[in-house]
């Protein structure tokens, strides 16, 4: 009896793009306005002498660099399948992702490093003008904030972003609470230590998106997927008696992928056909779990064991 193979609703990025590309023009007038604030907080640190300022804007030239990663990584990712890419260029996207955590590593340490150097060379910062520069930078970060906000649920390219953008937000914050410190009593200090809190924020925040993002280049299960239900569910099914060299995986954000071996009774599989068992199967994991791209070979009993003694 041969083997039935079927694929599910979408047929690789190409049928309907990648999550991130709905986003791209949020992205675009994320990494506008970023850019703009980047050239107003530099004037900003070296008007004032605020290392906080400067610590921002470098924060956010690391910023300016992701979002024009992810929409470079959209271009790509939403080319058209080819031979020896069947999934085209999907995977940039996660990449890109990877790309904007290790930037953010390397802002924090950075942005640590000067702060521990300005304690130990103090200088004079003029909180007015710092409180100035501040709140543009709270202002612009926030409507980025905004722009960004339905994408990073869809995307983990977007979500980078934006996660960025939120440690901006919390940075200019700080930098606003630090010179009203400085105005009100004098204090220098404020200025180093609003700094290093900067660096203290962006620096765990790329956790939980770098733990993601591995999980995605190596291949781990969907996290909305349970590998045991999901076996459970297809073994339910009348007529087939077991499942196995079962699979699941991420291409990118938006692209979780499934196949099995499907092992079924003979005369089931006879007398409902591989049509119907096939609908079947897409039916059950379409309704249960969050899985449209799935490819079933179906087999008859016994066919496991062939498979093995050839390998051998």
């Amino acid at each position: 009896m041969g083997a039935g193979h079927d694929h599910g609703h979408t047929h690789g990025v190409a049928a309907g793009g990648t999550a991130a590309a709905a986003h791209q023009g949020r992205l675009r007038a994320a990494l506008a306005i970023t850019l703009t604030v980047v050239a107003v907080q530099i004037v900003g640190g070296i008007l004032t002498g605020s290392l906080a300022l400067i610590a921002d804007a470098a924060h956010m030239t690391t910023d300016a660099l992701g979002l024009a990663m992810a929409l470079l990584a959209i271009h790509f990712a939403n080319r058209p399948p080819s031979g020896s890419r069947t999934f085209g260029y999907a995977r940039a996207e996660i990449l890109a992702a990877l790309a904007n955590c290790l930037l953010l590593v390397g802002v924090g340490g950075y942005v640590l490093y000067e702060a521990i150097e300005r304690f130990v060379a103090p200088a004079e910062t003029k909180g007015g003008l710092t409180v100035i520069f501040g709140l543009i930078g709270l202002v612009a970060n926030m409507i980025s904030l905004t722009l960004l906000m339905r994408g990073q649920k869809d995307s983990l390219n977007v979500r980078g972003a934006f996660l960025e953008v939120l440690a901006d937000t919390l940075g200019s914050l700080t930098v606003l609470v630090s010179a009203v410190l400085i105005m009100a009593t004098g204090w220098q200090a404020a200025d180093p230590i609003a700094s290093i809190v900067i660096a203290l924020m962006i620096v765990p925040r790329t956790w939980k998106l770098l733990r993601e993002t591995l999980n995605v280049l190596l291949e781990a299960a969907p996290e909305n997927v349970d590998m045991a239900q999901v076996r459970s569910h297809i073994r339910a099914l009348p007529g087939v008696e077991d499942v196995h060299d079962l699979h699941a995986w991420t291409i990118t954000s938006g692209l979780p992928v499934l196949s099995a071996h499907v092992v079924v009774d003979s005369g089931t599989l006879s007398a409902i056909g591989h049509e119907k068992l096939l609908h079947e199967l897409q039916s059950c994991l379409g309704d249960h779990f969050d899985v449209e791209h799935c490819t079933f070979q179906l087999e008859p009993g016994g066919h496991a064991e062939h498979e093995a003694r050839l390998c051998h």
